[in-house]
């Protein structure tokens, strides 16, 4: 007996010793492997600072744009993937205008659109990609981004109310078969207003896509600061009456410029 206790007392020593000096090991790799991340983080904080480079993890950004055929607003969220490259989602509300839309202003009435028939709304749910082109060089340049994204867009089409004068009494009319001549031929005291029409929305779904090119010129890299000019398609399942007298339209090209604001980190 005595025989074999002492060599498990041995075996369970050089075990024992073998075990400490694997956790010792693990401790010291932990260890480097925490060390490696702070140099890595440090290392971007000296460039950020130094060099003017971004480096984040999410970026929020708002922005209001103008249209060659409308204006709207949107919001867009981007991931980090890469050092260079994010994924971005987006949410964006604009309104659709016809080019050949003439606003009439009336001394005594609301200013209105001789001809419209309707107000399009656009509600477009993207997914894309954000690419850095160009650093900012040092933490006061400009940084250029590549940016595109495509997605789903439900349009919303609003009657375009007007106000006639029929012998001195306001009547609230829009464009129907049986009023045509006086939608036409007025005479029209004025737009009815923001209110009417909302309970007659009609939906129209379709798709977008959109290419842009971004530049940022926050002086610190965790504000967003920029401007974006771009331009989108849009593709709807039907046509789109917008005014009388003119095509309708289910494929919209338009550009955008837009201003941009936000933070990273």
């Amino acid at each position: 007996m005595k025989k074999l206790i002492i060599p498990l007392i041995c075996l369970f020593v050089v075990f024992a010793a073998a075990a400490q000096d694997t956790n010792e090991e693990n401790k010291k790799s932990r260890k480097e492997q925490r060390e490696e991340k702070r140099r890595k983080i440090d290392e971007l904080i000296r460039q950020e600072e130094e060099e003017g480079v971004l480096a984040f993890n999410k970026q929020s950004v708002f922005g209001i744009r103008l249209r060659t055929n409308g204006y709207g607003a949107f919001y867009e969220l981007a991931k980090y993937q890469s050092q260079r490259v994010s994924m971005t989602y987006s949410i964006e509300l604009d309104e659709t205008k016809h080019n050949k839309e003439d606003k009439k202003f009336i001394l005594f009435g609301n200013p209105y659109v001789y001809g419209k028939l309707n107000n399009f709304y656009n509600l477009k749910l993207g997914i894309g990609q954000q690419r850095i082109i160009g650093q900012k060089g040092n933490k006061n340049g400009v940084a250029v981004f590549g940016i595109y994204s495509g997605g789903v867009s439900v349009g919303f089409l609003r009657p375009y109310y007007v106000e006639y004068n029929n012998n001195g009494v306001g009547e609230i009319i829009k464009y129907t078969p049986e009023d045509s001549v006086k939608f036409v031929e007025g005479p029209i005291i004025g737009a009815a207003g923001f209110s009417k029409g909302w309970n007659e929305l009609k939906l129209k779904p379709g798709a977008f896509a959109k290419a842009a090119i971004r530049f940022d010129w926050g002086r610190f890299n965790e504000v967003v600061s920029g401007l974006e000019a771009g331009i989108s398609v849009e593709y709807y399942s039907s046509k789109i009456p917008l005014m009388l007298f003119q095509d309708d339209k289910q494929l919209f090209l338009q550009g955008h410029i837009a201003i941009l604001f936000g933070r990273r980190k």
